[in-house]
């Protein structure tokens, strides 16, 4: 009887142990030096004042030869003023923060607007905590108010802006659209002054 027993306790042992095998082999590889990260909001601060929050789904953050975070699957920024009222917003597809030299590349589908409703759609931005302003040398199209008119135009070759998208400049400025007389105007840019 004690053989039975032992017979149907060592079965069940062996029964309940098994293990789908490519359960096992995920689980033995190792990701050394990376954090993940879910529904990401994170406060910006200098000097003790909060100048941007950032939210994201996703983050995932290395620490290898040169500390990252990347932002794979869409981040929203928004600025804040010294009365902690929203002066810009930013939402890009993909971002990354280089820790070493306090910069962040966001790529992909980048809209920027700031409380004046002006509007900045590029594919490349690169923004440097350091100096609190943004760059671009990709295409950038614009949409502004010029007094009582809204206009388009097409910098084809950038920008650069204070981090509060106040003071903007744009690189070789191409044919503006005027929706409200349906036309076209040319605009000189920094380079024709």
């Amino acid at each position: 009887m004690k053989s039975i027993l032992y017979t149907l306790i060592i079965s069940c042992l062996f029964i309940s142990c098994e293990n789908d095998m490519k359960v096992v082999n995920e689980l033995s590889i190792k990701k050394i030096g990376v954090e993940e990260g879910k529904y990401i909001e994170s406060y910006m601060s200098t000097a003790g004042k909060v100048k941007a929050k950032l939210t994201s789904p996703f983050m995932l953050r290395s620490q290898f030869d040169s500390a990252k975070v990347e932002f794979p699957k869409t981040l929203n920024v928004e600025f804040y003023d010294s009365l902690l009222k929203p002066e810009s917003h930013l939402f890009a597809k993909y971002g990354k923060y280089l820790e070493y030299d306090n910069t962040v590349l966001l790529r992909d589908s980048i809209v920027v607007y700031n409380i004046k409703n002006d509007t900045i759609w590029c594919n490349e931005l690169v923004w440097d905590q350091n100096k609190g302003t943004f760059f671009t040398d990709k295409p950038v199209i614009v949409s502004q108010d010029n007094g009582s008119i809204r206009q388009k135009f097409f910098a084809k070759g950038g920008m650069q802006s204070d981090q509060s998208f106040k003071n903007v400049s744009f690189l070789k400025v191409g044919k503006v659209y005027n929706s409200n007389v349906n036309s076209f105007i040319i605009l000189k840019d920094s380079t024709q002054l």
